[in-house]
């Protein structure tokens, strides 16, 4: 909403008090005898303790209550789609192509957002802490007197259609189309939407989202760290006669009750916040002689595995921008990839198959399945006066890139309905324009 206020940067440690109650936050230390207000103090804890200093998050909450105080945990019933279960189907390396993922019906039953999780594809174990899932989320109501945490890793939430207005522990924030936001594992949430709304979740197990490093690009460019935006203190005070806590642990939801809101924490200080980034700062790098660059330019965020350079996952946008390269087939080229890509359509059409790729749907190419432009790109592209041209004008694709191979659960392959069968036919009218010239 346009009246919430945020904190500029990324990876800064904050500090935020509820303007209501001034002087909140301890002076000098972390967790006084008496805390001002006589608030709880409470850790957050992001990293091991003893991680290097460079890799540490905590951040240090003052609430009305510890989060401690509510009924056991049991099973949650409802999100029966949401889970991980990466060997109910065989693999499948073929092309994948999902139509626009239904939006809940008009006149059906109320569904809020963890209601609507839906989980595409993913690989790994989140118990051992390594591996992914994409999830989709479809919903049409708010989640009232209820919150959300995520035991088993972090969310990159790309909203395709409708505004989320998020309430966390730390504050508000709104997240229109064309903005992402990060709850990190943890952090309790609230989704509260005001019409349909759909969109596509990228959950990493393994560590945390970073910017990426530059290199030789130098200081500045790509998602610049000013531009991202978290909440500013905010308390919900209200006694809530059984609110929700659904809790995601080992793959699997669990509900347990209390009678005060999650969302009673007055003051706080820290660097492990959630946040939200608008893609249109984005700044972009590209070619201006020859050749079109790997999409790596255009990484918003990563999730770094052990090994150099190599990803769990990498969150890549394909925005607006000029092309401008010289006796160059501009669109992206024919691939075989060592990676997993999966790519959304937040709005617009994409540039290398402006049919039958619509918004609100997705694409996997697996571990080394080829890919790459459809017969009418392919022809244009080749055959177009080369001059200045702004390429991806009202359009954002993304595309959520990972080093694991990735399975389609059953939900992705069968229920949805959404998998495109004729998705192959986009390149068996591509010729052999093979010609031996001779001398």
């Amino acid at each position: 909403m346009s009246e919430y206020k945020y904190l500029s940067g990324f990876g800064s440690h904050f500090s935020s008090e509820d303007e209501r109650y001034p002087n909140s936050l301890p002076v000098g230390q972390n967790s006084p005898q008496v805390c001002p207000y006589k608030l709880y103090a409470e850790q957050l804890s992001g990293s091991a303790f003893t991680a290097p200093r460079t890799e540490n998050v905590r951040t240090w909450l003052y609430r009305k209550l510890p989060s401690a105080v509510h009924l056991p945990f049991q099973p949650f019933k409802g999100a029966e789609y949401f889970r991980q279960n990466w060997d109910e189907q065989p693999p499948n390396p073929n092309q994948l192509r999902w139509k626009p993922f239904d939006l809940p019906p008009k006149d059906g039953k109320s569904v809020n957002f963890v209601e609507g999780l839906h989980t595409v594809c993913g690989a790994g174990d989140p118990r051992s802490r390594h591996g992914l899932a994409i999830h989709i989320y479809s919903c049409n109501s708010s989640m009232d007197n209820s919150a959300f945490y995520n035991s088993d890793g972090d969310f990159l939430i790309v909203p395709q259609q409708g505004v989320l207005d998020i309430t966390t522990e730390f504050g508000r924030m709104s997240v229109a189309p064309n903005e992402i936001c990060v709850i990190p594992q943890g952090i309790r949430f609230a989704v509260n939407v005001d019409s349909p709304s759909r969109g596509y979740i990228l959950e990493v197990y393994d560590g945390h989202f970073l910017l990426p490093d530059l290199g030789p690009i130098g200081a500045n460019g790509l998602a610049n760290p000013r531009d991202f935006q978290t909440p500013v203190a905010w308390f919900d005070d209200r006694d809530v006669k059984d609110f929700q806590v659904i809790s995601k642990f080992q793959g699997r939801l669990f509900v347990a009750k209390q009678n005060h809101s999650v969302f009673d924490v007055v003051a706080w200080h820290g660097n492990y916040v959630p946040f939200k980034y608008d893609l249109s700062k984005f700044m972009v790098i590209n070619s201006v002689s020859f050749d079109h660059c790997d999409p790596s330019i255009f990484t918003v965020l990563t999730c770094p595995s052990l090994r150099a350079g190599t990803a769990i996952a990498d969150f890549v946008i394909f925005p607006p921008r000029w092309s401008v390269q010289e006796h160059t087939f501009r669109p992206p080229y024919y691939h075989r990839n060592c990676m997993s890509e999966f790519m959304g359509l937040i709005l617009g059409k994409y540039e290398a198959k402006e049919d039958g790729f619509a918004a609100g749907g997705a694409t996997l190419h697996s571990i080394m399945t080829p890919h790459g432009p459809d017969v009418k790109c392919f022809e244009g592209a080749s055959n177009a006066k080369l001059v200045p041209e702004r390429v991806a004008e009202g359009t954002q694709a993304f595309m959520f890139e990972s080093s694991l191979s990735l399975a389609v659960t059953k939900w992705g392959e069968e229920t949805c309905q959404k998998l495109d069968a004729a998705y192959y036919e986009c390149w068996q009218a591509l010729k052999n324009n093979f010609q031996i010239t001779k001398n």
